[in-house]
């Protein structure tokens, strides 16, 4: 049983995850079930409910301005200073992984040249990404 957690340690993180956006779910479940109770109420009164208690209702837990598009805040968060943090991460790792392979650091020489040509392939692939999808309106 003990070579069991020592071998599959890493499962903690992604059943986490999954606990994580269940609980967040169950969240949204009962922030709905309790506007439809507030909608009932002002049904039961004779009484219109207000038009921001019904967009509640079509506002999803996880969005933020429900006049806001989720892709267009997505694309916005791809073009702005993030994605030139992610270029320049990769490349300095892409780099220190280079020059562990160089070395030949703890001898492991060729497992860190792969890891080096991964990060620069991540560095330029989030370059062409920042490039691809400039927006010509900015």
């Amino acid at each position: 049983m003990e070579d069991l957690f020592r071998s599959y340690w890493w499962l903690i993180f992604p059943l986490s995850w999954f606990v994580i956006g269940g609980y967040q779910s169950w969240l949204s479940y009962r922030a709905n079930k309790d506007t439809l109770d507030l909608i009932k109420t002002y049904a039961q009164a004779g009484r219109e409910p207000p038009p921001e208690l019904l967009a509640k209702l079509s506002k999803r837990w996880n969005e933020g301005d429900e006049h806001e598009d989720r892709y267009e805040r997505r694309r916005y968060r791809r073009r702005g200073p993030r994605g030139w943090y992610h270029v320049v991460l990769f490349a300095v790792l892409g780099a220190g992984f280079g020059y562990a392979a160089f070395t030949d650091m703890y001898g492991a020489g060729e497992g860190f040249v792969i890891v080096a040509f991964v990060m620069a392939a991540l560095s330029l692939a989030s370059v062409v990404s920042l490039l691809v999808d400039r927006d010509p309106k900015i």
